[in-house]
């Protein structure tokens, strides 16, 4: 583990307790210049990572509650006429961490008014493109257990998010540790950065640097395509979902300080880039079937190259 790494982690752990998996998976998915959608019950840390993590990293952070009456203009901005011409007023999106709060809440409309920015890095209005600064990172939640005046995020949104998180429940024990924590203060509210914007993005250069052979690309790719050829899906990943596992990899490994990719490093990030992007046929859904469970045999069913350490490495 990097010195960079070692930060952030310790830096994090300090708001949320025992949470050092998410955490790096979630790190890793920034660092790889990707969008992150936390997905689990109220109450168990999603916020806070979000906010944890941008503090961290030294960005501006600004969150919206996504609501059904909340209107595209509202998250990307809005022009007004003063003085004789018109004046574009950003909107929140013009930040590092944008939190997208209970991001199924908003009509679909609404969500597809993160689509450019999200893709494109850009937000257009009334036929002007404003550009965003980078870093830019979208991080979203929603909650899987309430569905009333909810509307389902489309598969092309979805898709946009690089990784698919669930925070999970702590421990007996970390639990009893997080009740001490915040008996009298929220170490959020103490928390300090131990990064910056120029440090990310020259990580971020540094990670596509990592090496990745020709045996782990044609691995990646089998991954994903045996994805559509699943008996139990309607729709396989696509490669987006191909170059995100390549990405996510290459940042686990480099924040192992590795200057390559192994195997493993795309085990851990499949599941995050996988599940999220399949759609299960009906019959699958009615026996139960989870895409967590189709990427778990995915895995288990694709031959892992076996190769050498890089020369140099």
């Amino acid at each position: 583990m990097n010195d960079f790494t070692s930060r952030m982690l310790d830096n994090v752990a300090t708001v949320l307790v025992g949470k050092e998996d998410v955490t790096r998976l979630a790190l890793a998915g920034i660092l790889a210049g990707g969008h992150l959608l936390l997905e689990d019950a109220p109450g168990t840390g999603k916020t806070m990572l979000a906010r944890a993590l941008a503090v961290s990293l030294g960005l501006t952070f600004k969150r919206v509650q996504f609501t059904p009456d909340l209107l595209p203009s509202d998250v990307t901005g809005v022009s007004v006429y003063r003085d004789g011409r018109f004046e574009f007023v950003p909107g929140p999106i013009f930040t590092g961490v944008l939190l997208a709060d209970e991001i199924n809440r908003a009509t679909p409309k609404t969500q597809s008014a993160l689509l450019e920015a999200m893709g494109e890095g850009q937000v257009t209005e009334n036929g002007v493109t404003h550009r965003l600064a980078p870093p830019f990172v979208v991080i979203a939640t929603q909650n899987p257990v309430e569905h009333e005046g909810t509307f389902r995020l489309p598969e092309a949104q979805l898709d946009r998010f690089l990784l698919k998180l669930s925070v999970g429940y702590p421990s007996e024990a970390e639990e009893a540790s997080m009740l001490g924590r915040l008996q009298e203060r929220h170490p959020i509210d103490d928390l300090r950065s131990v990064s910056g914007a120029e440090e990310l993005l020259a990580i971020r250069a540094g990670i596509r640097a990592i090496h990745v052979s020709d045996e782990l690309r044609a691995y990646v790719a089998g991954l994903t395509a045996r994805t559509r050829a699943h008996a139990d899906l309607l729709l396989g990943a696509g490669p987006r979902a191909s170059l995100a596992l390549q990405a996510v990899a290459q940042a686990l490994a480099w924040m192992d300080g590795r200057p390559f990719v192994i195997p493993d490093d795309v085990k851990r990030a499949a599941p995050g880039i996988l599940a999220h992007r399949l759609v299960l046929r009906t019959e699958a859904r009615l026996r139960g079937v989870r895409p967590e469970a189709v990427v778990t045999d995915v895995l288990a069913s694709t031959s892992v190259p076996v190769e050498a350490t890089p020369t140099g490495a």
